[in-house]
């Protein structure tokens, strides 16, 4: 449970700093060449930023670090579980093709629930990098940061992992599927 300001309770904050450092340590082929107590410091540091991860983590993103931004020394944390996380599937993409959706509406859209959580969706860039660290989305696919030209004209593209190789797709923005959720990326 969180307070009013979307902060963790100290017990919360251990317990999740536990399950991200295992994770950091089990899969260093995702972060090589940097180290737990850097990426642990940065995150106290920004409490704000564990309340995210919570939410990655609530929702079954299994959230990692895929990386440095070396301009800012921000960490990127990315959702890893291996299929699109299962508590942000069904969704259309934004606010706008949920207002569309004359019947049949989910509950809300990929763009709102990253929003509450203080995540953004990945941009195809970023996915395909996450590709390129293991296999993801075998079975689902996932809703990705859709270029305003695309969106004008009412489509939004998502990303999935077929045949051995990443494809990126588009279709009609207030489409939804239980296959089909969103990856949240988030700098600390």
């Amino acid at each position: 449970m969180k307070n009013s300001k979307q902060e963790l309770l100290p017990t919360q904050q251990e317990e999740l700093l536990t399950v991200l450092q295992a994770r950091f340590e089990q899969h260093m082929n995702r972060h090589s060449g940097l180290a737990w107590a850097d990426v642990q410091a940065r995150l106290e540091a920004n409490p704000a930023s564990l309340w995210s991860l919570q939410e990655m983590e609530r929702t079954g993103g299994e959230p990692d670090v895929v990386g440095c931004d070396q301009a800012t020394g921000a960490y990127i944390f990315c959702d890893c579980s291996p299929e699109s996380p299962d508590a942000r599937r069904s969704l259309c993409y934004d606010r706008a093709a949920l207002d569309a959706r004359k019947e049949n509406k989910p509950e809300t859209s990929a763009m709102e629930m990253a929003a509450a959580m203080g995540v953004e969706l990945l941009t195809e860039a970023q996915y395909r990098a996450l590709q390129a660290l293991g296999e993801f989305d075998l079975k689902t696919s996932s809703w990705l940061t859709t270029p305003a030209a695309i969106r004008e004209r009412g489509g939004a593209i998502f990303g999935d992992r077929r045949y051995d190789h990443v494809f990126i797709y588009h279709n009609g923005a207030s489409s939804y599927y239980a296959a089909r959720g969103f990856r949240g990326a988030l700098q600390v």
